[in-house]
């Protein structure tokens, strides 16, 4: 589904296709605005991502100054990599601009969470913790690394994409 892109809106550029159906499962839950929030194709990895960001979607965001964009990318284990994507966000949109992730990858995430069977179960379980402001999943191992630019990020889209 297509944003209105005149109002307050969210666009997600998934790394892969693992983190694409997360993205998804999150937009299942209930209390999620679908009309504020779009998946784009995912690039196939993290540079790929950093690449489709600057060629295709910062003339966008300068354009309309209701939108902001999420990278969804998996770390890796690398401890730099955050620094090293939004080194490469213009400075004028770094405020609109969030990159979360898995520490590994999503499918060690997946199988490490009881009873989480699907990408899309994960997901749905994430915005669930981002609606209920809680941190049952946010706070795994893999996740946790998240917090600070969760909490941007949600303080941002909050009060157009939750109900």
């Amino acid at each position: 589904m297509s944003v209105n892109k005149y109002n307050k809106h969210i666009l997600v550029l998934p790394e892969d296709d693992a983190n694409r159906q997360i993205a998804n499962g999150f937009i299942l839950e209930q209390n999620i605005n679908d009309t504020a929030i779009q998946i784009l194709p995912p690039p196939g990895g993290w540079t790929k991502v950093l690449k489709s960001f600057k060629d295709n979607h910062v003339s966008g965001m300068y354009k309309y100054k209701d939108r902001m964009m999420l990278l969804l990318v998996d770390f890796d284990q690398d401890e730099k990599r955050l620094d090293k994507i939004k080194s490469q966000i213009p400075d004028a949109l770094k405020k609109r601009v969030f990159v979360l992730g898995v520490q590994s990858e999503p499918e060690n995430l997946k199988k490490n969470i009881a009873n989480i069977n699907t990408f899309e179960e994960l997901g749905k379980n994430l915005a669930q913790d981002c609606v209920n402001e809680t941190d049952q999943i946010w706070e795994h191992e893999l996740l946790k690394h998240n917090r600070n630019e969760l909490e941007r990020m949600i303080s941002s889209v909050k009060p157009f994409l939750f109900h």
